[in-house]
């Protein structure tokens, strides 16, 4: 089973990283774009019994800095 886990910055973080890239886009001449926040998805392969809790465990003991990460978990279907 494929399971992604996408990290991304709390609200209220700073972003310094997506700071960066909203002032490129800027630079190389694109409009409307008005604030940029940047993340990472995680891709692991699990056993089919994988639990939630477990997943869970996971992002929260490794995967993502609890204090000022958000995490969500997604099974991808084969």
């Amino acid at each position: 089973m494929k399971v992604r886990v996408h990290v991304s910055l709390k609200p209220g973080v700073l972003d310094p990283q997506g700071r960066a890239v909203h002032h490129a886009l800027e630079g190389l001449g694109f409009a409307g774009v008005h604030e940029v926040r940047v993340g990472r998805t995680i891709e692991l392969e699990a056993d089919e019994g994988t639990s939630d809790a477990l997943l869970t465990e996971m992002c929260e003991k490794l995967l993502a800095n609890t204090v000022i990460e958000n995490y969500r978990i997604e099974r991808v279907a084969a």
